[in-house]
């Protein structure tokens, strides 16, 4: 069953410099957010084995969030190789997020 990756400073790179990754910057006290997360669950489900599903603690890792240059929340970066090759700010459906990660998976 597949499951998203909780990213922190300590293994971010190490996990998205390979393959797709999907970035789901978010926090807990964000009502757009909560509304996502079962959208990131269903989406680490389907891509499993296919594409890295993470989320980032905006709250928790404020480094990344910094380094990123995350202004609102959720943003949603979408990486190649540890290179953003796109990337959405606030909701998006579950279609346009399957959209992009395809056209990366190719």
């Amino acid at each position: 069953m597949g499951q998203y990756i909780e990213l922190t400073n300590d293994n971010f790179d190490d996990i998205v410099n390979q393959g797709v990754a999907l970035v789901d910057f978010w926090a807990p006290w964000c009502g757009p957010c909560r509304m996502l997360a079962p959208v990131i669950d269903e989406l680490a489900e389907e891509y499993e084995g296919r594409a890295k599903i993470c989320k980032v603690n905006t709250d928790e890792q404020e480094e990344l969030g910094g380094r990123f240059g995350i202004r609102s929340i959720p943003t949603i970066l979408f990486m190649v190789n540890g290179e953003i090759k796109d990337q959405l700010v606030g909701v998006a459906s579950k279609p346009a997020l399957q959209e992009k990660l395809n056209a990366l998976l190719g």
